[in-house]
């Protein structure tokens, strides 16, 4: 799956109590922005100006890169004493610097740091605070249309009329931005008022032409459509969840065959999943404290069949701390479950649907839930996660399902809902479509990220159509730029 850029993003830095390095005056500091690029290696993205004789600099231009919630986004923010026109910083005295996630700076307001000349070496008592602002046109067009007086004989053979709305490219070809329903068997048919993203619908450009076939005397309003970005910084959580399959037929984890089996370096594919997706969603969790659960094992002291035990054994409070906690309460379950069957996923499901409604509840757009089933594909009570999906699609959540073996996965693409409409057994259909599925194996031949890069791509616009489809906006409005 190709990923998109979800938005443009500027930071705004300011710096206190800088390391004077000038003699006779203060230093003239200026910040440059460096993104990871693997291997320990940095390329440079953006620097702000210079500002003279100032141990307290707010600088004045913006540092612009592009944002992507589904990768974890390394940055390195260093601040250096400018003393000559050189554009290279290697000549120039080094007063501290940061490093931290894009994902870090976006889901606090102010992001508030100490400056290290290296690591565990303080710059004196210089800080940086850096804040982010998504650049963006978040307008939408909405249209309601109507038509009087249709030809039947020359226009259509059965009246039964649609509309089609095309914007011009920049070679002049027209494309196809919307598509209204049918309306049967009407000569002066009304069309149900619909919404298009400004961007989407023109470009942003008012003054580009439009055209419609079969369509009399629109009229539009302009009408703040909110991003992810938007809501989380505007204090949404995302709380991640995850559940680990324990069932037999995963192998029995002493053997190397199993799929549960810890290699030297102490991971499986278990766990290599967990770290991948989990590293990503950490960033939005203040408090990085995440329920983890297993099910499908028969469990101490009893050894009864849970379809949902706490991997910490401590169902009253099944919290990790971050995503190192999941892996070592994985790694200290494992040797003490053993596992059994049969594959239910309807129980864990419901148990974050549970908890998603009553954040639900509160009416307003401060929490959404991430869950994280990883499995080996089995499936036993498919029709009861269909129920439970179902019922999960009109709650601020989502479902990420990832296949770890060769299992054959058909059951799980069907969850995924990708080929047609997911519905319950009593033929309820999703709300939104809250699923993604991937099977591990895809990923074998490539590197660590992509496979939270394709689990969580959809995850901004699911969030985004949940709050959307209540009319919730963002908690701290005032928090946006207008």
């Amino acid at each position: 799956m190709a990923t998109q850029c979800v938005s443009k993003v500027e930071l705004s830095i300011s710096c206190s109590n800088l390391l004077n390095k000038d003699v006779g005056s203060k230093s003239d500091p200026l910040c440059v922005l460096l993104q990871s690029i693997g291997d320990d290696k940095w390329t440079e993205l953006d620097r702000t100006e210079k500002v003279e004789n100032c141990q307290d600099p707010e600088f004045s231009k913006k540092l612009l890169l592009d944002y992507h919630f589904e990768k974890v986004q390394k940055l390195k923010l260093g601040v250096y004493d400018i003393d000559n026109k050189s554009v290279d910083l290697k000549d120039d005295d080094f007063l501290g610097g940061v490093e931290c996630t894009l994902g870090q700076i976006v889901s606090s307001k102010t992001f508030t740091r100490p400056l290290q000349l290296k690591k565990g070496k303080p710059a004196g008592k210089g800080t940086i605070t850096i804040t982010a602002e998504e650049i963006k046109d978040n307008r939408a067009i909405v249209l309601e249309v109507e038509a009087k007086g249709l030809d039947k004989k020359d226009l259509f053979g059965k009246s039964d009329p649609f509309l089609e709305f095309f914007k011009q490219g920049d070679d002049g070809k027209w494309q196809l931005v919307h598509r209204t329903e049918v309306v049967k068997n009407n000569l002066s048919p009304s069309w149900k008022k619909f919404t298009v993203a400004l961007q989407t619908f023109c470009n942003c450009d008012m003054s580009k032409p439009i055209k419609v076939l079969i369509a009399k005397r629109p009229w539009h309003l302009i009408q703040a459509q909110y991003t992810f970005l938007d809501y989380v910084m505007g204090g949404c959580q995302i709380n991640f969840t995850v559940g680990i399959d324990f069932t037999g037929s995963n192998g029995d984890p002493r053997s190397p065959q199993s799929l549960h089996y810890l290699s030297p370096d102490g991971l499986n594919q278990y766990l290599s999943a967990t770290w991948s997706v989990g590293l990503v969603v950490q960033d939005y969790d203040t408090d990085k404290l995440f329920p983890a659960f297993g099910f499908g094992a028969q469990v101490p002291p009893d050894f009864k069949v849970s379809h949902e035990f706490a991997l910490n054994f401590n169902p009253s409070n099944p919290y990790c701390q971050g995503v190192q906690g999941i892996v070592e309460a994985y790694r200290m379950a494992l040797p003490q479950v053993k596992l059994y069957g049969p594959t239910n996923f309807s129980p864990i499901i419901n148990h974050v649907a549970g908890i998603a409604s009553g954040a639900a509840q509160q009416n307003n757009a401060s929490q959404y839930f991430v869950l994280l089933i990883i499995t080996d594909g089995e499936i036993t009570d498919l029709d009861q996660t269909r129920d439970a999906i179902v019922k999960a699609s009109r709650l601020p959540m989502s479902i990420i399902i990832i296949g770890v073996g060769e299992a054959d996965f058909k059951a799980m693409e069907l969850l995924d809902g990708d080929d047609g409409v997911l519905k319950s057994l009593s033929g309820e259909p999703v709300t939104r479509d809250i699923v993604q599925f991937v099977p591990l194996r895809q990923f074998a031949n490539a590197p660590k990220e992509a496979l939270a890069q394709s689990v969580l791509a959809e995850v901004p616009n699911q969030l985004v159509s949940y709050f959307k489809m209540l009319k919730l906006d963002p908690v701290n409005i005032p928090a946006l730029k207008a």
